[in-house]
């Protein structure tokens, strides 16, 4: 059974999307600052339904290292609506969305969601099974801080970018009072990024 990961960008006070974010504004206002990483190389990655994106080496070799492995993907509702559901094409496939209310536009045979209304342990124990041996990626700040307090979160990547963005989606709220023990098992200095590697200690 792979782990279960929970990678992305974060600014310095602790924000993945800035204030505001939207269908119209996905990453929130300011909030592409976090992401300038993906664009500021000269080593092309491409991602099935992204735009190619050029990465300095270093970030690169991160970024390959840490989608290789996955094997499916959870997100929330509300990052399933912001990202339009990525145009039926989604960074990890299966892709199960937590929600309550399944849109009905997307319950067919050949949808790439599989949408699990039980919670987010659910969902977990569901992606496990189709990942088999390969990893999950948790992508949305809600289900990663549920998987946390669940006990269902193995690891943790930041790209953490130098920039304070005052306001917006903070990574690490809704957490309760019990400190959360975790290990440094990476950091590495890139262009533009620092690359940090946790493992939630249980």
């Amino acid at each position: 059974m792979g782990k279960v990961v929970f990678h992305n960008s974060i600014s310095l006070d602790g924000f993945v999307a800035g204030p505001n974010d939207s269908p119209d504004n996905p990453l929130g206002d300011g909030g592409e600052a976090l992401f300038a990483w993906y664009f500021n190389g000269d080593t092309e990655v491409e991602v099935p339904g992204a735009p190619p994106m050029k990465m300095s080496k270093k970030s690169a070799e991160v970024f390959q290292q840490g989608i290789s492995n996955i094997g499916a993907m959870i997100c929330g509702r509300r990052m399933f609506n912001i990202a339009r559901a990525w145009g039926g094409n989604p960074p990890g496939r299966p892709c199960f969305v937590v929600t309550h209310n399944p849109p009905q536009e997307w319950l067919m045979d050949e949808s790439p969601f599989i949408f699990v209304t039980d919670g987010v342990e659910s969902a977990i124990r569901q992606a496990q099974q189709a990942a088999g041996k390969k990893d999950i990626a948790l992508s949305s700040a809600s289900i990663a801080q549920q998987a946390i307090k669940a006990g269902l979160l193995d690891q943790i990547a930041l790209a953490l970018m130098p920039i304070l963005l005052g306001g917006g989606v903070r990574l690490f709220d809704n957490l309760g009072a019990t400190p959360i023990e975790l290990e440094t098992t990476s950091v590495i200095d890139a262009p533009g990024v620092t690359h940090l590697g946790y493992r939630v200690v249980r």
